[in-house]
């Protein structure tokens, strides 16, 4: 019943649920960091206008940021109300849109996009090989697939167990190493890993830094140049081959 309960999750959050939705990233507690994360994936790609297919856009939100920077932008969903809402977040923010309903595990696409995107959704697939299958099928030649999600242990956090039980959601563990392996096995032929934005750190005004501060960036070196890297959270960029 995942499918079922992902088409009817937005009427099940109500009007204060789809007014947040609708609103984002402005009405979220985590507007920073979602912020630092468009301005991150954004600087992947291409120069406009390339043609984005942003997959699982929920209320367009994402889709607007990429209009707004002049690229051409194609947003689905499996929700019916939730396209209705980045249609409705495309006139607000005047901006061309064009919305689908969709499966992203069977799109209806075929060579032609330069870039299809998964922000923070592809850890819903039941099946994430289908969902890039379907990704590689849209792009042109040469083109490349971005993704956002959440790594190792996500599908074992409270909030996501809570939403699981509550919502009927599928929320699974996406890291980039599943995300590649996956890419690999329906065609991709490379993949890129970068880092994702971090919270500010607290540096010093003094002639040493701080002790903290210390702990905290070798913290980040580790997590970030190790092998533990492609366990969490990152960007992945699949590049589809020119032929």
């Amino acid at each position: 019943m995942a499918k079922e309960d992902e088409i009817a999750y937005i009427g099940r959050l109500g009007d204060i649920g789809k007014k947040h939705a609708m609103d984002k990233p402005w009405s979220d507690d985590l507007r920073g960091m979602y912020l630092q994360e468009m301005g991150g994936l954004i600087s992947l790609l291409p120069s406009p206008p390339a043609s984005i297919l942003d997959i699982g856009a929920g209320s367009g939100w994402t889709s607007c940021f990429y209009a707004l920077s002049g690229y051409q932008v194609t947003a689905t969903d499996i929700a019916p109300e939730m396209v209705e809402l980045a249609s409705a977040n495309a006139a607000r923010y005047n901006v061309p849109l064009e919305v689908v309903v969709s499966d992203f595990e069977s799109l209806p696409f075929e060579n032609q996009f330069d870039v299809v995107i998964f922000y923070d959704c592809l850890h819903h697939a039941e099946d994430e090989r289908l969902a890039l299958q379907s990704a590689y099928r849209a792009l042109k030649p040469g083109g490349i697939c971005i993704t956002l999600e959440p790594g190792s242990g996500h599908a074992s956090s409270a909030v996501s167990v809570q939403a699981m039980k509550d919502l009927g959601v599928t929320e699974r563990d996406m890291p980039p190493q599943l995300i590649i392996s996956a890419g690999q096995a329906v065609g991709f032929t490379s993949a890129q890993v970068f880092a994702r934005p971090v919270q500010p750190l607290e540096l010093s005004s003094r002639s040493m830094p701080r002790g903290k501060t210390v702990v905290k960036l070798v913290q980040r070196l580790i997590t970030r140049s190790t092998p533990i890297a492609l366990r969490r959270s990152q960007y992945v960029v699949l590049h589809k081959p020119n032929t």
